[in-house]
């Protein structure tokens, strides 16, 4: 395959995912990783991706967001993983906040039935995996709701999180990494996690390793301020080892 040809390729493997990563690509065209990033640097400077922290996004994207039934769809079983993992950090008897996003409505799906928790959350999806388990004290936040997420956002979400304190919350971001902190494409929805974020005596992020680098409009906070993170196990050990510099504890599954 000659390289305007693979080029051509990796620009619509980036529009149709939304990301691509070097590695990935260098092991699907059976080239090194500096051809991968050859390749990349040629469309960058085309205007068609835009580089980020190991791969490349589709030029315009940092206010990509794609809707629910595609986040549910992508990386499900790194998903699943990483819901199963954030189990063990559960407070016994406690309360806890869950973010609006496709991992952390699999950890609400998979609560166990014996569980006894004061649940909250400002995602409809979240709420109605909840509504009927016996062992959840269920609290849902209202306020405007964003169709493309459905969850709460605006005033009345945010004078609901002012009131509380919860022992965890389980967070989501569209992005992470230790240069740009926690991203996601929209600015109601960046206020309401950082008071999500605010409400919690302790923060976990359930984020997939594809998610690292990326990065969006609106920023809501520093990957320092999460206390841990359960990612998949395609996050590099380099990656992984500046996280934690930055005192973030690092699971990957």
């Amino acid at each position: 395959m000659y390289a305007p040809e693979r080029q051509q390729e990796i620009l619509r493997l980036a529009r149709e995912s939304g990301r691509v990563d070097v590695l990935s690509l260098a092991e699907e065209f059976q080239v090194t990783a500096e051809t991968v990033r050859r390749d990349l640097k040629a469309l960058d400077r085309a205007g068609l991706v835009r580089r980020v922290h190991g791969g490349a996004i589709p030029a315009g994207r940092l206010d990509f967001e794609p809707d629910l039934a595609e986040r549910e769809s992508t990386a499900a079983d790194e998903k699943d993983r990483i819901a199963q993992a954030a189990l063990a950090e559960l407070p016994a008897d406690g309360s806890i906040v869950l973010d609006a996003g496709s991992t952390v409505a699999r950890l609400a799906a998979a609560l166990p039935l014996e569980s006894d928790l004061t649940v909250v959350t400002h995602s409809l999806p979240t709420a109605a995996r909840l509504a009927d388990h016996p062992g959840v004290q269920l609290h849902l936040i209202g306020g405007r709701v964003r169709h493309r997420t459905r969850a709460a956002v605006d005033a009345w979400a945010l004078r609901a999180y002012g009131e509380i304190r919860a022992d965890v919350v389980f967070l989501a971001a569209n992005g992470f990494s230790v240069e740009h902190g926690l991203t996601t494409p929209d600015l109601a929805e960046a206020a309401v996690k950082r008071a999500a974020v605010a409400s919690a005596r302790r923060v976990v992020l359930l984020a997939d390793s594809a998610k690292h680098g990326q990065e969006h409009f609106a920023r809501f906070g520093e990957l320092g301020d999460v206390d841990l993170l359960i990612t998949d196990k395609r996050l590099s050990d380099d990656d992984a080892a500046a996280i934690e510099r930055g005192g973030t504890q690092v699971v990957r599954v």
